[in-house]
């Protein structure tokens, strides 16, 4: 049965939720409240392929990231969308990081990605100008296009009918109740109010601050939203790397670690900035001052040779999270009908990293949780 959708968010997540649901044969519109897909989360990122290593197995984020990365790159495949599968090695510097590194390497097999056990010096096989003293060698990490993805996203969600609809922020409404449709309130130059059997809260930053909006919210029990902050630095020349190089996980963060982008130019990042603002609206993106020494030693415990005053600050990402500092990290919320009694409403709740990898998977989710209401 064709149903009338609403997606709020133009992220990758977004579009790829949209796509599918149009795909599905339902009537699909998209409000984005900036003009142009991706302009947030998605275009802050370190437009990494992960692999799946890091998440609890049995969980939504472990095995959407799984699947979508199998789907991202047939997609690709099919859609000309540029990636590479380059690998990344994952290092312990220190001994004392190797329980964490074999726990790691546990926690992989479990959830079904390949990886391989190095020492240190097979892994400076690999990679010369690396110094660590063991490596988790992950294959089926890589990089790809993320604006490639999302245009070639939208293209699909407008083949099988579906719109994008720029300068159009939600700004509220009334949830339907016992079956009736969902009354949605979009703003702009030209103010408005729609009815909608459907919507799905993918607006990313904005997600907890959009769901409270509407008349009936306390059904959906949303967590507190809290956002942080990751600064990106670039390398000046090119880097003596071919695979992403990052250290071994602490807690919820994954460490200032080394990617590269499919020319070939390195950045370094993220690290995390807990931020006291959670209004989308009035974010700084500004690379915070000096924080550059500070990227220089992290990055020297595993790359030594790095030149001084070789990196130049690049571009800023902020992330939206749903737990807060010293916490661990929660599983993606995707609060579907069956989470808050709510017909035809998704909440999609803390999509992070690895939201972009997750994302064809999390469509996929998202439907089968309309299907069932």
């Amino acid at each position: 049965m064709s149903r009338d959708v609403l997606v709020i968010g133009a992220g990758v997540v977004g579009l790829a939720v949209a796509r599918a649901l149009a795909l599905a044969g339902h009537q699909v519109l998209v409000a984005e409240a900036t003009g142009a897909i991706g302009s947030g989360v998605s275009s802050r990122n370190s437009e990494v392929l992960h692999a799946g290593l890091y998440y609890p197995p049995g969980s939504l984020k472990a095995r959407v990231c799984v699947a979508g990365r199998a789907q991202l790159v047939a997609y690709c495949e099919a859609r000309h969308v540029p990636y590479a599968l380059c690998g990344k090695l994952v290092v312990a510097t220190a001994d004392d990081q190797i329980p964490a590194l074999r726990a790691l390497a546990d926690k992989a097999r479990i959830n079904g990605v390949r990886v391989n056990w190095l020492s240190g010096s097979q892994a400076q096989t690999l990679e010369p100008a690396l110094r660590c003293v063991a490596a988790l060698h992950s294959p089926d990490t890589g990089i790809i296009d993320s604006h490639r993805l999302m245009l070639a996203l939208q293209a699909d969600l407008e083949a099988a009918g579906g719109q994008v609809a720029f300068a159009s922020p939600v700004t509220g409404g009334q949830i339907g109740v016992g079956g009736a449709q969902h009354c949605v309130r979009i703003g702009g130059d030209e103010p408005s109010e729609w009815t909608f059997d459907v919507v799905v809260n993918a607006a990313a930053l904005s997600a907890v601050a959009v769901a409270a909006s509407f008349e009936g919210a306390d059904v959906f029990k949303l967590p507190k939203a809290h956002f942080a902050k990751g600064n990106y630095f670039a390398l000046s020349g090119r880097a003596p790397f071919k695979h992403l190089i990052y250290p071994a996980p602490q807690d919820a963060w994954l460490g200032v670690h080394l990617t590269l982008d499919l020319g070939g130019q390195a950045r370094f990042g993220p690290d995390i900035q807990w931020l006291d603002d959670t209004d989308a609206r009035t974010l700084d993106y500004g690379v915070t001052p000096g924080i550059q020494s500070a990227f220089e030693t992290a990055v020297r415990t595993y790359w030594p040779e790095l030149p001084h005053n070789a990196l130049q600050p690049s571009y800023t990402g902020i992330r939206p999270k749903i737990h807060g500092p010293n916490e661990p990290a929660p599983d993606f919320r995707v609060d579907g009908p069956e989470t808050h009694g709510i017909p035809g409403w998704v909440n999609m709740l803390g999509i992070e990293s690895p939201g972009l990898t997750s994302s064809m998977a999390l469509a996929d989710h998202v439907v089968a949780l309309i299907s069932k209401n």
